[in-house]
C-alpha cells in the first residue's frame, strides 16, 4: 500500500468512526451495564472499521444474492441492504442495540455524509 493509499484509507476510517458515533448515540441504545462506553473512543473507533469491514466483506455478497429484488423494486431494495449491514454492524459491536427502523434512518445518514466525503476526499487508483 502505498502513502497515499493509507492516507485515504485512515481518513475515511476515521469519517466512519464519526458518523457511527453520529448514528450510534441518535439511533442506538446502550444495554444496562455498557452506559459507560457511551464515551468511550475505542468503541467509535472500533464502530468504523467493523463497518469498513462489513461493507467490503458482506455487502458485495449480499447485494448479488438480493440482485432479483434490486431490480423489482427499482434499486429500493438497496437501502434495506445497507440497514442491514447497519445492523450487522451493531450486532457485532458489544453493549449496543438498535431497532431496524433505526438502522434505516442510520443507513440514510450514512449514505448522505458518505457522498459529502466522496466529493470531498478524491479516490486512489
Amino acid at each position: 500500500m502505498t502513502k497515499k493509499q493509507l492516507t485515504t484509507f485512515l481518513i475515511r476510517w476515521a469519517i466512519s468512526g464519526v458518523v457511527m458515533y453520529i448514528c450510534i448515540n441518535l439511533f442506538g441504545a446502550f444495554s444496562d451495564g455498557a452506559e459507560w462506553m457511551r464515551s468511550s473512543f475505542w468503541l467509535y473507533l472500533s464502530a468504523g472499521l467493523i463497518f469498513s469491514l462489513v461493507n467490503s466483506i458482506v455487502k458485495p455478497i449480499a447485494k448479488i444474492i438480493s440482485l432479483p429484488l434490486i431490480f423489482l423494486t427499482l434499486g429500493l431494495f438497496t437501502v434495506i441492504v445497507n440497514a442491514a449491514m447497519v445492523g450487522l454492524t451493531i450486532l457485532l459491536i458489544p453493549g449496543v442495540t438498535m431497532t431496524f427502523g433505526g438502522a434505516i434512518c442510520s443507513c440514510l445518514l450514512i449514505s448522505c455524509i458518505n457522498f459529502l466525503v466522496n466529493i470531498a476526499v478524491p479516490s486512489v487508483k
